[in-house]
């Protein structure tokens, strides 16, 4: 079961999104495709170099198999869906081919209404489709423990498979599957994962990533 809280950090939106143009322009010249993490400080590696985190992790996967594709870390922390709705439009100033959504786990620590949060991610999904309706969307599952109760943690866990069926999106069932819960894979927060638990999260993403590119 995730145990974390929230995070604290404000998100910089112009900024990081500038950087994520300005990665994409350099390079993009010698890649043919560009993979997006769209997501919080989980996705961000919060704690860590971001040449640790999971994204970070997939562009060696990809790299070791000769593969043309390009990963930008998209992830802020503190990061909802509702301001990952509202930045959506800075993310999206450059051609992306998959689009890899990790957010929610902060609305579910926050007890925001489960209504809103699968409004939201819906929002998001339909708004990367618009901007390309090629663009292959895949969607991190979340958990959070029972602090709020048994009928709202369950809610909030089955947003996640009811968007991807919904919208024919692949899934990664839990993105912190064997990491979340773990003091050994976990930072001193209980939060985030360890340069290890790190290791596993990218692993849960190929997992599903490598059919779907």
């Amino acid at each position: 079961m995730l145990m974390m809280t929230s995070c604290a950090d404000k998100p910089r939106t112009e900024s990081v999104a500038e950087e994520v143009k300005s990665v994409v322009e350099k390079q993009k010249s010698t890649t043919t495709k560009t993979i997006l993490f769209f997501g919080n400080s989980l996705t961000a590696g919060m704690g860590l170099d971001p040449d640790v985190a999971f994204p970070a992790l997939i562009q060696q996967k990809i790299d070791s198999l000769s593969l043309d594709y390009l990963v930008i870390n998209s992830g802020l922390s503190g990061e909802t869906t509702a301001s990952g709705k509202n930045r959506l439009n800075w993310v999206l100033n450059q051609e992306i081919d998959v689009f890899i959504l990790e957010l929610g786990a902060n609305d579910g620590l926050r007890g925001i209404s489960l209504e809103e949060t699968k409004k939201n991610l819906q929002i998001i999904i339909d708004k990367v489709k618009e901007y390309n309706p090629q663009v292959i969307v895949v969607l991190a599952g979340m958990q959070i423990p029972p602090n709020l109760g048994i009928e709202y943690t369950n809610g909030f866990q089955s947003i996640f498979p009811d968007l991807a069926m919904k919208n024919q999106i692949s899934l990664i069932p839990f993105l912190l599957q064997d990491v979340a819960g773990n003091a050994d894979l976990n930072q001193p927060d209980g939060i985030h994962p360890t340069k290890e638990g790190h290791k596993i999260v990218a692993e849960n993403v190929w997992e599903v990533l490598k059919n779907s590119i």
